[in-house]
């Protein structure tokens, strides 16, 4: 994980079916387990290796859209093993990125709507029908477990289709109430900023690179994409099957190298910059946009809390909260790190959580049955070691997991629930970006509200209750960019036409809807005066016209016209 990346997230989008089986109920354990808990998930007979999928050839055709004069590699968080050797970028590179964008751009920009957005509904049925070839790359790549990286295909296709559909109506031009009705006609274009200068995560190597692309490519805009250096195949593997439903190629440049030294030079040249990542290289990002004055949108760090009412089903929440916490081991801006259980069903709920969270079948190989993978790097591993070990040194209590497990791989950690937490704990306020989650119990509905929204970020929050009305209540009161009623992250998330971001520290601007493909375009007004205008005419003096000004302006007021 580079600094300009980390931590970056989440954002899975349709939630997965319940990934572990449902485990008996049993007492909540005695704290701090010495051994190995969670099971190892065996792997089918014949599966498929790296070297069966990362192959010479496929390296040499992915790797055409890369302009780099260096060299690099990337790994597998699997076993540590070298994946492939990669173009890397130097500055030099990403001028020239951006020169071909701008030279590619403009044809593309003429090009009807319509035909824009048919490139995404392509899109969409290419990714859908060779998904298998993408699913073993993201593995590969993240270390995630299948079924999470089936997380990604559904986020993608449900974007594509949305704005394969959608784009026309977001983008056409729309008739405004003029200064003078009748007499002012007005009507709001939409114009494509540029070149979009992307930074995107290693965690969601498909859905943060492409899934954020294709709004900027049907608005009419050319992409010069980076994408982190460890995940660039599964990046590289989308730009390709892009090309392949009709994208011009210039108009997707993709640039690879070290974070510090390529990230900056994306946001010199950009007309425009997305990117997602930690918060503090988002303020980072952000001054170097501003300092250029063109826009950005940043979706950034998480600290994010469930709620489990009173009246919550506890068999569901415990079952929603293995989802929420553990997706991606955890590795996701909106997974949830903080759990609160009302006093009166706590130990239910915690019976069930953790006799499920015990549970999980821990696994590598490319193939569904895996319930959680690895993590991505030695750097995350760190902070999830140094944030347990912390917290269990000043009085936590381990209720599951807690330790390594490198008899699977250098970079599994278990699913872990911290019970006991303070906040002179790091685990407490910071954001951990793995698969631990802290326990807090509560009385006051109030009280808990306050809890959850104390905290810098405001990214993403779960409510679980039988009742709907009081969910949308207290939803309501969250300082969260989504609250999932029900879920961990994925309702909200995979609800493409509703828009999906961060509050205070956790980021600025908004994906999905028609915020999420507006963000890309410039507004342009024209405005046409007709027949008289907007001065003295028809032989009237400047008081007349002062005097039937005013008298129109109390008519439109009376009309109730906007």
């Amino acid at each position: 994980m580079t600094d300009t990346q980390a931590p970056a997230h989440a954002n899975g989008p349709t939630p997965p079916a319940a990934s572990t089986p449902a485990a008996p109920a049993s007492a909540v354990p005695a704290p701090g387990p010495k051994t190995p808990t969670n099971p190892v998930a065996p792997a089918p007979a014949g599966a498929r290796t790296a070297a069966d999928v990362v192959t010479p050839d496929l390296v040499a055709r992915l790797t055409k859209g890369v302009v780099g004069s260096g060299r690099t590699a990337n790994h597998t968080p699997f076993t540590g093993d070298r994946l492939a050797e990669l173009p890397e970028s130097t500055p030099e590179d990403v001028a020239e990125a951006f020169a071909r964008a701008r030279a590619a751009r403009t044809a593309w920009a003429a090009t009807p709507v319509r035909r824009r957005a048919a490139v995404l509904l392509r899109f969409h049925d290419l990714v859908l029908e060779r998904q298998a070839e993408v699913l073993d790359l993201i593995q590969l790549e993240t270390g995630k477990a299948r079924l999470h990286a089936h997380e990604e295909i559904q986020a993608v296709a449900i974007a594509a289709r949305h704005y394969g559909v959608k784009a026309p109506a977001y983008l056409n031009p729309k008739r405004r109430t003029g200064a003078v009705p009748v007499l002012t006609k007005v009507t709001e274009l939409r114009q494509p900023r540029g070149v979009v200068g992307q930074i995107a995560p290693w965690n969601y190597p498909l859905e943060l690179s492409v899934g954020d692309a294709l709004p900027a490519f049907a608005a009419g805009n050319a992409v010069v994409m980076k994408p982190d250096t460890e995940t660039a195949l599964t990046a590289l593997w989308a730009r390709d099957l892009l090309v392949e439903a009709g994208l011009p190629p210039e108009v997707f440049q993709v640039v690879l190298g070290e974070g510090p030294v390529v990230g900056p030079e994306v946001v010199k040249h950009a007309d425009y910059v997305s990117f997602t990542g930690s918060t503090r290289t988002g303020r980072e990002v952000a001054r170097g946009a501003a300092a250029r004055l063109v826009g950005v949108s940043l979706e950034l760090g998480g600290k994010n809390p469930m709620l489990v009412l009173r009246d919550a089903d506890v068999e569901k929440a415990a079952a929603g909260a293995v989802r929420a916490c553990f997706s991606s081991a955890g590795q996701l801006c909106i997974s949830i790190e903080r759990l609160y259980v009302h006093e009166s069903i706590a130990d239910a709920f915690l019976e069930r959580f953790v006799a499920r969270t015990k549970a999980m079948r821990l696994g590598t190989s490319l193939a569904y049955g895996a319930d959680m993978g690895s993590l991505v790097g030695e750097r995350q591993l760190e902070a999830v070691t140094r944030h347990v070990d912390e917290a269990v040194a000043k009085g936590a209590k381990v209720l599951a997991g807690g330790l390594p497990r490198p008899d699977i791989g250098p970079l599994f950690y278990e699913p872990t629930i911290l019970d006991g937490v303070g906040p002179s704990m790091a685990v407490c306020a910071e954001e951990t970006f793995g698969p631990v989650v802290s326990v807090y119990r509560f009385t006051d509905e109030d009280e808990v509200i306050e809890r959850a929204n104390d905290t810098a970020y405001g990214l993403n929050a779960s409510v679980w209750t039988k009742d709907a009305r009081r969910g949308l209540a207290v939803a309501a009161r969250l300082r969260a960019g989504t609250v999932n009623v029900n879920e961990g992250y994925g309702a909200a998330y995979g609800s493409v036409q509703a828009p999906m971001g961060g509050m205070k520290d956790s980021g600025l601007g908004r994906r999905h809807g028609s915020d999420g493909i507006l963000k890309y375009t410039e507004a342009q007004t024209v405005a046409q005066q007709r027949v008289m205008p907007l001065a003295p005419a028809f032989g009237m003096d400047d008081e007349k016209y002062a005097a039937f000004m005013s008298r129109s302006l109390k008519v439109m007021k009376a009309l109730r016209l906007r």
